[in-house]
């Protein structure tokens, strides 16, 4: 296997330069440079620019790879997982048939990307879902660790086309050329973490299959570098174990970040395409060196889009368009500006009281004017996993909450509501934790309704989101337990009909 040799290094905040060499076997005699450019983007989640087309964007981003690509050939589009879930767009139906997932799978062919990870959002999906969106996918996908769990037994994820089927493979090779026709080839392997288990998926040890893609990749290729979804602490972990792996490009955290850990650049972009990390691989053919330039680029409203791209992406925003228009009658207006970021995202809310789960419930309880005692939602509800800040529309509240649902006004006993509170309190890191409104506890541990410790045979009126009384994330929470005292349902012209509306008309109340 060959090794590389660390000679040079160099970085800095939003760049970083790397020079490493592989032990030459046979010199190419005449042999040149080959400039690689691989454009990086992760956990995107919408098609379209964000906050009033402020950022994001992906036929901005495929701009930006066409624009390379015109001056450097060997150019690729890279995704390093989390795009099919969750989503506003994801949630519609269309022809009767829920989109999942669809509309990405769409534009991302429109770009011609070239590879693709699962990320953990991926297997949101049900299994016959997730098979559609790999039988409609015109680009690679690769992983060394996830599998899929058939009657036949564990086998390869396949996209399955109308002549032939194609397996993920544990890791992906690429062709490059330099101007004087020289070539060579570089592998790309593949890895997501078990944070999502389904019956349907079988999941791999991350560094061992990390480590047996790259060495199986090593042995056909010039160099081999990591395409991941795992957590910043797991690339670390793989940079240890695979010491000559010159770069990790990686997904899951949603903040750009550039780390270090050896000689590995490990780099990670903004979620929705806020940036995209341009890698820039230069390949001595005879001395076998390799430099590496990381540069990290922000996706505004500067950057022109692909009209190619955009048509795709438009067709499906009007269709979003079109469904909100059916619920508020502008989506698109300015309702509210976060001068803090709202923390939508999966970790936060499923494992602790969020400004976002605050603003919801706050939202909850005025939608009956402040007549209930608190509010109570489940964390999974939220279903955005990113955070926002500025300008903040009414699409942006759809975005957050997209399966909607009533917001249900509750008689419940105290007893009930304690257990109610400490169950979801229970579930750190699942759906069914709670985000509240005027509820806490005290320094002994006792739950309270503002100041006042919550007395067991006491009832109390609390506004639920109607999800959670289908006793599906607490088991016990059903209108037929003898602690719920009375369930009042809101009309379909009531603010409270819909959770989305709830909070629309709440920060609309703020700007009076």
């Amino acid at each position: 296997m060959r090794k590389f040799i660390i000679l040079a290094v160099a970085g800095c905040f939003f760049s970083s330069c790397e020079i490493l060499q592989l032990q030459p076997e046979d010199p190419i005699k005449g042999a040149g440079v080959v400039t690689l450019k691989i454009i990086q983007i992760n956990d995107v989640y919408e098609i379209a620019p964000l906050n009033g087309g402020e950022y994001g964007g992906l036929a901005r981003v495929a701009h930006i790879r066409d624009s390379i690509k015109e001056q450097f050939p060997n150019t690729y589009l890279f995704l390093a997982g989390d795009f099919l879930n969750p989503s506003l767009l994801g949630t519609l139906k269309v022809d009767g048939k829920r989109v999942n997932g669809k509309q990405m799978v769409d534009v991302l062919n429109a770009m011609d990307i070239d590879l693709v990870t699962f990320g953990n959002h991926e297997f949101d999906l049900d299994e016959k879902d997730l098979q559609q969106r790999l039988n409609e996918s015109n680009f690679t996908w690769t992983t060394a660790n996830v599998r899929h769990v058939t009657e036949e037994g564990i086998v390869p994820f396949t996209t399955k086309w109308e002549y032939s089927t194609a397996p993920t493979s544990d890791y992906s090779t690429f062709n490059a050329i330099d101007a004087d026709g020289n070539k060579m080839k570089f592998g790309v392997f593949g890895v997501t973490l078990p944070s999502n288990p389904k019956d349907y998926v079988s999941y791999g040890d991350i560094y061992e299959n990390a480590e047996r893609a790259y060495n199986l990749a090593v042995q056909k290729s010039d160099f081999v570098v990591g395409l991941t979804h795992v957590s910043i602490d797991e690339d670390k972990e793989i940079a240890r174990r695979l010491r000559s792996l010159p770069l990790i490009m990686g997904g899951h955290e949603h903040f750009n970040m550039l780390e270090k850990e050896g000689r590995t650049i490990i780099t990670k972009a903004d979620a929705n395409a806020k940036s995209v990390y341009v890698h820039t691989l230069i390949y001595d053919l005879r001395t076998k060196y390799l430099h590496i330039n990381s540069e990290l680029m922000m996706v505004t409203s500067k950057i022109a889009s692909s009209a190619k791209v955009e048509r795709v992406v438009n067709k499906w925003t009007e269709l979003l368009d079109e469904k909100l228009k059916e619920v508020v009658d502008n989506p698109n207006e300015v309702i509210y500006y976060a001068a803090t970021p709202l923390d939508g995202t999966d970790t936060a809310n499923r494992s602790k009281q969020t400004n976002m789960g605050e603003l919801i419930t706050r939202a909850m309880a005025y939608a009956y004017n402040d007549k209930v005692d608190g509010a109570i939602v489940n964390g999974g509800s939220i279903r955005i996993d990113d955070r926002l800040v500025g300008d903040i529309t009414s699409t942006d509240i759809f975005r957050v909450l997209p399966f909607g649902g009533g917001v249900l006004k509750v008689d419940i006993k105290g007893n009930l509501l304690k257990q109610v509170l400490e169950y979801g309190k229970s579930q750190s890191g699942e759906g069914a934790y709670l985000q509240r409104y005027n509820f806490s506890q005290n320094k002994d541990g006792e739950w309270q309704i503002g100041d006042n410790t919550i007395n067991d045979s006491k009832t109390y009126t609390v506004a639920f989101s109607d999800f959670l009384l289908k006793g599906l994330d607490i088991p016990f929470l059903t209108p037929e337990n003898k602690g719920v005292v009375k369930v009042y349902t809101p009309k379909e012209n009531e603010t409270a009909a819909d959770i989305r509306k709830s909070i629309i008309f709440y920060l609309n109340s703020l700007k009076k």
